[in-house]
C-alpha cells in the first residue's frame, strides 16, 4: 500500500503538515508532533481505523484517496512446494491417506 496523504492534503489546499495537524486538533485528534512527521512524510508506522477515519472527514475524501494499492510489489513465491520434489521426466508418487491412532478418541455410538 502506498500512503498518500500528503498529495490528497495538498489537493486540497493544505501545503504543511502543522497545518494539518492543526485541522485534525480541531476534529479531536490531537497527535504529537513526532506521528505527524510520520503521516506527513509518507512512512506512518501505523495508523488507528480510528484516526483514519478523522483524517477522511477533515479531507472530505475517503480512504482509497489515502491510501493507494500497489499489488505489483507483493512477492510471487518462487515455486510451489510439488515442484521441488519432482524429478524431471518423472510425476510425484501421491501419498498415501493413513489415519492417526489415537487412545483418547472414543468409539462412534452402536
Amino acid at each position: 500500500m502506498k500512503w498518500n496523504l500528503r498529495l490528497t492534503a495538498a489537493n486540497r489546499g493544505i501545503w504543511k503538515a502543522s497545518e494539518m495537524q492543526r485541522l485534525l486538533a480541531e476534529r479531536g485528534l490531537v497527535i504529537s508532533a513526532g506521528k505527524m512527521s510520520g503521516l506527513w512524510s509518507g512512512d506512518p508506522a501505523s495508523i488507528k481505523l480510528a484516526d483514519l477515519d478523522v483524517l477522511c472527514a477533515v479531507l472530505n475524501c475517503g480512504v482509497e484517496e489515502l491510501l493507494l494499492p500497489e499489488p505489483e510489489t507483493v512477492q510471487r513465491p518462487d515455486s510451489e512446494p510439488d515442484q521441488e520434489r519432482r524429478v524431471v521426466g518423472q510425476e510425484p508418487a501421491p501419498r498415501a491417506v493413513r489415519p492417526r491412532p489415537s487412545a483418547r478418541r472414543s468409539l462412534p455410538p452402536v
